[in-house]
This record gives structure tokens, C-alpha cells and sequence, in this order.
């Protein structure tokens, strides 16, 4: 049976469980460890979250040192990479840098994974996560153009995306629970809505 491995932010750790069991006849499916630490405080990247670019690449590298390898990576990062300062308006990692850490990413995981599926980020809606959230901001404007350079990298390389951004843009914002993260239900589609295109994917290897 092939494996699945996820490293992605607090919105695949939201929707993991729901994929765990969907895919589970088909895959193994594990990812980054450190859940428990993680929904302690979903904006803090510790533990299962796997944060912004410069994390993920982190982490990445750490496993090609141990001599780590997976059938199937899926990877996500891009919402931390736009937490925005409320006094400078400095991004945490700012556009040029993140495209140059994913370009560093590809080829970290070739090193490591037979396959490899990028998961565009979903949405930050200002109306909802500037007024609740105060000690940074997010810009759907960023989203946009994160999203952009991600799929600059990953088609310059021929790597699959998987666009949840889209999909989840369709529930509204009655498909938020607080500041950017996703009510149960959602996360329950977005879990159907990658195994869908997992079951897809998997048959186009055969």
C-alpha cells in the first residue's frame, strides 16, 4: 500500500482526520507530528504545524539528513508566509523570498519522495480575520499573489496542484469558524475534495 505524507498549516491539520479515513483503504496516511502541541494555539507553527516556507524548507532538509523518503508528499505553506506586521506592514516572508525557499523546496523533495502534490492556500477574508485577529493582519491581496507564485514554481517543474483555494473560496464566509480557519462541515468537503483528486492522481500513475 503506498503512503501519503502531509506537511501543511493548521487547515490540514483541520481536515486531516476526515482524510485519514477516507483515504485509508487505499493509502497510509501520516504526517508531520505534533498535533496536540499544534491545536493548542492554531497561529503558533509548533509542532504538526508546519508553518511558513522557511519552516517547511527547515523541516524538509531535516528529513533528507536522516535519510527519510515517501511515496507521496503533499505540501502547503503560504498563510504564515503572509502575516503582515500592523505597524511596518512587513511580511513575515516576504514574496520574493518565499518564491526563492518553494524553488528550494522542489528540489529538496525530489530527493526524498517518489511523488509530490502542492495544495494552493486557502483564503484570508480582511472582514473577518483583521477584526478578530490583532496581532497581525492578512490580505486576500497576498493570498492572491503567494498563490501566484507558487503556481509559477510548481508548473515550471511540472508539479501537480491540487487548488483548494478555489474550492474553499465557493463555501463563503459562513464556512468560517473564527479569523481564517474552517467550520467542521468544510473541513469535511475539503477532505473529500483532495481524495477525490488523490484517487484520481493515483490511477494516472498506473
Amino acid at each position: 500500500m503506498r503512503s501519503i505524507f502531509i506537511v501543511g498549516d493548521s487547515i490540514s491539520i483541520q481536515y486531516g482526520p476526515h482524510l485519514k479515513k477516507m483515504v485509508e483503504s487505499k493509502l497510509h496516511y501520516d504526517r508531520k507530528r505534533g498535533e496536540e502541541q499544534a491545536l493548542a494555539d492554531l497561529d503558533q507553527p509548533v509542532g504538526a504545524n508546519g508553518g511558513d516556507s522557511r519552516m517547511v524548507l527547515e523541516y524538509l532538509n531535516t528529513e533528507r539528513s536522516k535519510g527519510m523518503t515517501y511515496d507521496l508528499l503533499l505540501i502547503n505553506c503560504g498563510l504564515h508566509d503572509i502575516k503582515t506586521d500592523p505597524v511596518t506592514g512587513e511580511k513575515q516572508v516576504p514574496l520574493s523570498e518565499y518564491r526563492d525557499n518553494l524553488e528550494k523546496i522542489v528540489t529538496t523533495v525530489r530527493d526524498i519522495a517518489r511523488s509530490f502534490l502542492w495544495i494552493r492556500t486557502t483564503d484570508a477574508v480582511e472582514a473577518i480575520h483583521n477584526s478578530r485577529s490583532t496581532s497581525f493582519l492578512r490580505f486576500h491581496r497576498d493570498v492572491l499573489a503567494y498563490n501566484a507564485a507558487a503556481d509559477e514554481v510548481m508548473t515550471s517543474h511540472g508539479i501537480p496542484i491540487l487548488d483548494l483555494y478555489t474550492f474553499t473560496r465557493s463555501f463563503g464566509e459562513s464556512g468560517y469558524c473564527d479569523h481564517v480557519h474552517f467550520t467542521e462541515e468544510v473541513r469535511r468537503l475539503q477532505a473529500a475534495y483532495i481524495a477525490g483528486y488523490l484517487e484520481s492522481y493515483l490511477q494516472s500513475l498506473r
